[in-house]
């Protein structure tokens, strides 16, 4: 077990490409790296990059993979590596051999079955002659006319138009208000090329992305394709590692801003659909449901530091390499969150996809962030000012130090106290405490419960922000 974790607080390290990230959506195209697919393509857990020679792949969506060794000291953490969207590997032609519609053995037997016909209609053509010229020629007829005379659909003219309009808080109502605002993001860079995704945030080319999208084009050039089918080079505005997002801008009018909604009354079990380009298959739509909230996932999957955890929204609408950036939304077409990771069950160098389990990033807490590297180029992250761990012998975050006239030490917070719940969120261990933490803003008063040498006690903190 770990003795101690970085203060969530502080700048976190980059997650490092490790071939084995996940990341929700690049789709990999000629010379990428990692198979995997398009921005937010789900890859096999690992943060790796585009390696030159590799076949070109999507940008994945970070990925969790099942009995990945965990980080020293964590308290049932989540198996969760992250992949890089880009680089899906080229698609192969897969041949069939033609296989015989018969064996000898059939064609034998058809022979005889052939004679035995014939022997058969000499016979009836031997009695329809004794019977009658009359009877002979309707039998004959009734042979040679194979032809049938009925109506056939082949002959039906082509229906009208449908002229039908989509339900309100239908998927198919809901695609058509989002689709104009979803964007693919190619990625070319030295080390190959991908696709992720992106949501118009302003009509004159703001878009949000995943940070790990935007960095795959570092050192190469990004290019949006729109709804439109019009394209234009991407420039960066501002990117947050910690958060996973990043805001990039196109020198183009006359986009359609999608609609922002919220995620803390976002009940679970309610619908949702997710947009973008999973494997380079732009403006794809999958549905699902919410099926989970507050999972605590790590931006860069177990190589991830601390700093990274994202408090997530898990979903089971399909959500593939190329997805990461994308929106996922509600049913009345507001965006919910920015999909980012997947989990998957592979390993090696084996292309991950969708198993059901997506993580899409809070919009309330990307709204915040956007706003802030747009206006900023950074972004700063809530924290209480603790250094912690993994509680020993029990579920929990032990404080091991407290950052000098931080707001845990305001509030009385002291080494050996066991963090067990923030306001009404249970915490069982310090990666849970991250992501409740990052889930407010800077600012926010909560009240913490701590089990210490003294017993239960609650005490009231104001979070601040500090720059990732």
């Amino acid at each position: 077990m770990t003795e101690h974790t970085p203060e969530f607080g502080d700048k976190p390290e980059e997650p490092k490409p490790s071939g084995e990230g996940l990341g929700a959506g690049d789709t990999p195209q000629s010379g990428v790296p990692s198979q995997q697919p398009n921005a937010a393509s789900a890859q096999q857990p690992s943060n790796q990059g585009v390696q030159p020679g590799a076949a070109s792949q999507p940008t994945q969506p970070t990925q969790y993979q099942p009995g990945a060794q965990q980080q020293p000291g964590a308290y049932g953490q989540d198996p969760y590596a992250q992949q890089h969207p880009y680089g899906v590997p080229p698609q192969q032609t897969q041949q069939f051999a033609q296989q015989p519609w018969y064996t000898s053995g059939q064609a034998t037997q058809q022979k005889k079955s052939g004679r035995g016909l014939a022997t058969g209609v000499a016979v009836l053509a031997l009695v329809c002659g004794l019977v009658g010229g009359g009877v002979g020629g309707f039998v004959g007829h009734q042979l040679a006319g194979d032809t049938s005379n009925g109506a056939s659909a082949l002959d039906e003219s082509k229906p009208a138009r449908s002229a039908s309009t989509a339900p309100q808080g239908s998927v198919q109502q809901v695609a058509q208000k989002v689709l104009p605002s979803v964007v693919q993001i190619q990625i070319s860079s030295a080390q190959g090329s991908g696709e992720g995704s992106g949501i118009v945030l302003s009509s004159d080319g703001l878009i949000l992305t995943n940070n790990h999208v935007a960095e795959g084009g570092q050192g190469g050039r990004l290019t949006a394709l729109f709804h439109d089918n019009r394209t234009a080079p991407l420039r960066v505005v501002g990117t947050d590692p910690n958060s996973d997002l990043a805001v990039v801008k196109a020198d183009i009018t006359g986009l359609t801003p999608a609609e922002l909604g919220r995620s803390d009354d976002l009940p679970v079990g309610s619908q949702v659909v997710a947009i973008g380009s999973p494997f380079g298959l732009s403006g794809t739509v999958t549905s699902g449901i919410v099926s989970a909230k507050d999972r605590p996932v790590r931006a860069g999957g177990e190589s991830g530091s601390q700093d990274t955890v994202l408090n997530a929204l898990q979903t089971d609408a399909a959500i593939n390499p190329g997805n990461s950036g994308g929106p996922l939304v509600d049913m009345d077409g507001r965006v919910v969150g920015i999909n980012s990771a997947i989990y998957s069950p592979g390993s090696g160098q084996e292309q991950a996809g969708s198993v059901g389990l997506g993580f899409a990033i809070p919009i309330d807490q990307a709204r915040r962030i956007a706003t802030e590297l747009k206006e900023t180029g950074s972004a700063s992250q809530s924290t209480l000012g603790v250094m912690i761990t993994n509680a020993p012998d029990r579920p929990g975050a032990m404080v091991r130090q407290v950052t000098p006239n931080g707001p845990a030490q305001q509030g009385g917070l002291q080494p050996g106290d066991v963090i067990t719940k923030l306001d009404d969120r249970s915490i069982l261990d310090s990666d849970a405490l991250v992501a409740a933490v990052r889930s407010h803003n800077p600012g926010d008063r909560v009240k913490i419960t701590v089990a210490g040498p003294g017993g239960e006690r609650t005490v009231d903190v104001t979070l601040i922000g500090q720059k990732g």
